[in-house]
């Protein structure tokens, strides 16, 4: 006979696409081990997402704390999709216009943009070989990779996680699955990579597609955005206000002048509310 646990509660909510469940554990902990969250993210077997999400109770300046598990089950740093998702139940439920949110790649400024945007100041980037991080001295605007004998020219930035940025003719017939996979454990990434594939079509828009770490392509990647958009700037190829169009839509990331700080603004959307079992998830 098979015994199953208390219910929880949770949240399904995406960021043009990349998806969550989201779990609030400010009143009641909630610790998710890698196998847990690997079979919560398992879209047959499981709830389905990219991502698992868990809210912690704020400290000091801060009003919650943002933990992120990929579908993998590995935690990471940062996601800005997922902030601007976490924002608005934040926002929604003080009745304020702006939140402050700690994850482990850093803090993450958010304010009401109307009509269901949010901006998520994500802060600096970081461009640094060793902050971003690779194994060895680099210049992360432009250098050679070689993948499987074929030399690629690439980017290396870090918003809280890194990030290796490929400018191609056509992002939507890139090899995204092939090539993403292979760079995402190259050597070069001692902690792995988020891969971007981007197609310039001006100098305030670009076109990009993701393979994001621990999780395969998805439909929208924040912080790659981000990334993209500060690489494609240091190139000298795009502006400090650009339109990053995704598969599951449109961010518009802006590199603040004053002190070189990045702005993303997009939507964050609830798509339902449920209760799981997640004894059942260790039968």
């Amino acid at each position: 006979m098979l015994i199953y646990g208390a219910m929880t509660q949770f949240r399904k909510m995406h960021g043009l696409g990349n998806d969550f469940v989201v779990f609030d554990a400010r009143k009641q902990p909630l610790a998710l081990d890698s196998a847990t969250a690997r079979a919560i993210a398992d879209r047959r077997f499981g709830i389905g997402c990219d991502q698992v999400i868990v809210i912690e109770p704020g400290h000091g300046k801060f009003d919650a704390v943002m933990k992120i598990q990929n579908a993998d089950g590995g935690e990471v740093e940062s996601c800005g999709n997922a902030a601007r998702c976490v924002a608005r139940l934040l926002m929604a439920e003080t009745g304020r216009t702006s939140v402050r949110i700690d994850t482990v790649g850093g803090t993450l400024v958010c304010s009401d943009a109307g009509d269901g945007l949010v901006t998520v100041d994500m802060g600096a980037p970081k461009t640094m070989w060793h902050e971003v991080p690779l194994a060895h001295a680099a210049d992360t605007n432009m250098f050679h990779l070689n993948v499987d004998g074929t030399n690629h020219i690439a980017s290396a930035v870090s918003v809280g996680n890194p990030h290796v940025v490929l400018f191609v003719d056509d992002a939507d017939i890139a090899p995204v699955a092939g090539l993403g996979a292979r760079i995402e454990s190259h050597p070069m990434f001692p902690e792995r990579t988020n891969v971007e594939f981007v197609s310039v079509h001006r100098k305030d828009r670009l076109r990009m597609r993701v393979w994001e770490r621990g999780v395969g392509i998805t439909q929208a990647c924040g912080t790659g955005a981000c990334a993209t958009v500060v690489a494609a700037f240091r190139r000298g190829i795009a502006g400090r206000k650009v339109e990053v169009v995704l598969d599951g839509g449109t961010l518009q990331i802006e590199l603040r002048e004053s002190d070189d700080h990045i702005l993303m603004t997009g939507p964050g959307t609830l798509v339902f509310t449920g209760e799981v079992d997640l004894k059942a998830f260790e039968l």
